[in-house]
């Protein structure tokens, strides 16, 4: 059976001290978090740069043009709304709008929710699947902290906005060509599926990897192995997922 101790001698890391090692120093921060499994201001720090992208996006682009990309996504929803007399279009644009807005200001929401469903997934596979004793309140901290690579997608996507670059076109799922996505048609399999291999997301498992080895005890190949496992079946879903819709 797998246990997880605290590390003798390592002194105890301050949030933004966290922050900065899970870029130069992951084990620490991972590590720190068998002491303790707060994780607030990862979240925070993620919340922040969700609004401050969104709100660069709306005025780069404009909610219009970012509505019209995103039922691109959606070939066969699309192909509907073109056939729609117009009054009819006009009233699907305007709530999908809606929708779109909504989803996207309150995304830390949504976030905070999938990553809760991914920790609980994880301690699930490590508790019954390698007898390990890996507590919940720790593995939501790694997976929050292992998401904190999204940022600086985040980051050059806010910047390049700013540039000009990447407008025609953008989408807050895929904003900047980060994965191979970029050479396949929006909204179909082979989309969906090229788009799973980007840097950044590499990076967050990678990183999740070494943090669920560090709280639970097993062998950092045997936790990037079920990070990476979890990561092959979502894709699987989400190419599935655009087979069916496009």
């Amino acid at each position: 059976m797998a246990t997880a101790t605290a590390v003798p001698g390592e002194a105890p890391l301050s949030q933004a001290q966290r922050i900065i090692n899970v870029f130069v120093a992951p084990s620490k921060t991972f590590n720190d978090i068998r002491r303790s499994a707060s994780w607030w201001a990862a979240w925070l720090l993620m919340a922040v740069v969700s609004f401050g992208f969104v709100t660069t996006a709306a005025q780069k682009v404009g909610w219009d043009d970012i509505q019209m990309n995103q039922m691109k996504m959606n070939p066969k929803q699309m192909e509907r709304l073109e056939k729609a007399p117009p009054e009819q279009r006009e009233r699907q644009l305007r709530i999908g709008m809606t929708v779109t807005k909504g989803i996207s200001y309150l995304f830390p929401l949504v976030q905070l929710v999938v990553l809760t469903i991914i920790a609980l997934l994880m301690m699930a596979t490590m508790n019954f699947g390698a007898s390990a004793q890996a507590k919940f309140g720790q593995c939501l901290a790694v997976t929050m902290y292992a998401a904190l690579p999204g940022l600086v997608k985040i980051l050059l996507a806010i910047v390049f906005l700013f540039l000009g670059i990447g407008i025609e076109g953008f989408t807050f799922q895929n904003p900047i060509a980060t994965n191979p996505g970029v050479f396949a048609q929006v909204g179909t399999p082979l989309y969906a599926l090229l788009s799973a291999f980007d840097i950044f997301t590499f990076w967050t498992l990678i990183l999740a990897g070494i943090g669920f080895a560090c709280i639970s005890g097993l062998k950092r190949s045997t936790t990037t192995a079920m990070v990476f496992g979890w990561w092959a079946f979502g894709t699987l879903i989400g190419v599935g997922m655009a087979a069916l819709f496009s």
